[in-house]
């Protein structure tokens, strides 16, 4: 095959592949266990934040500086959105959009993060066919392996945000498609998406902090026992873990 039927087979199977994967277990999961399960997510959101997509950003950007500024101007900016996407409801502080409105913002912010994710992915894709078939190949698997438990906790939060089965699949579906259209434009353009990979990254390592800090762990706050409390610790920390040992097994 043509480099360009390569890149366009392996991002189909990186984005589909993976969300289906991940819909094996989230989509199956009781109703009961998705609000214990949102604790794994952000453990794994911010796993793959700090352990795999800013060292990633680092590495390929200016300087550690840039990535930094860029990350910051990212939480500011979907501080932003949030801000906006309440205004369209309610302008008035003790409006009940503020109280239940968060769960539904928390999938809308994450899936934003996750396009950009899917979007670099596939950039990430082209490049290494561009290179060599076999590290094309070897690359596509990598990121399937990376992105697996990734979409089990974007499953998770959307399930968690209201989003029913069927729908949590069509958006996870949608936003993978991301990474088709990442690869075919870095194909016709890599010098150029190249030079912005790192700040999409940035943005995408934004996108997840701000959902798993602002959006998702103050719910965790409601139960308060020590044996939620330990749970919840187990969980995040099963998330983080999960991250580092793929990072581990399937070296980028």
């Amino acid at each position: 095959m043509t480099p360009l039927l390569w890149i366009i087979s392996a991002s189909l199977a990186g984005g589909v592949l993976s969300v289906l994967c991940a819909a094996l277990f989230a989509l199956s999961a009781r109703a009961h266990w998705v609000g214990s399960l949102v604790s794994y997510a952000i453990g794994a959101l911010l796993g793959a934040v700090f352990l795999d997509i800013l060292p990633e950003a680092m590495e390929t950007g200016s300087s550690a500086a840039a990535v930094s500024g860029t990350v910051l101007a990212g939480i500011l900016l979907f501080f932003t959105l949030e801000k906006l996407l309440l205004w369209r409801h309610c302008h008035h502080d003790d409006c009940e959009v503020h109280e239940h409105d968060t769960h539904g913002r928390s999938g809308t912010m994450i899936m934003v993060g996750d396009t950009f994710h899917n979007f670099v992915d596939g950039v990430i894709i082209a490049a290494a066919f561009l290179v060599d078939t076999h590290l094309g190949i070897v690359t596509a698997l990598a990121i399937i392996a990376h992105e697996i438990p990734q979409e089990v906790g974007d499953f998770l939060i959307l399930l968690h945000s209201g989003y029913s089965k069927a729908q949590a699949l069509f958006v996870n579906v949608l936003s993978s498609l991301a990474m088709l259209l990442g690869g075919v434009l870095a194909y016709f353009f890599l010098q150029f998406v190249q030079s912005i990979v790192p700040t999409l990254l940035a943005l995408a390592a934004a996108s997840m902090i701000y959902v798993a800090v602002a959006d998702l762990i103050p719910g965790l706050h409601k139960r308060t026992q020590l044996r939620d409390t330990v749970q919840q610790v187990a969980l995040i920390a099963l998330g983080v873990a999960t991250i580092f040992l793929i990072g581990i097994l399937v070296p980028e």
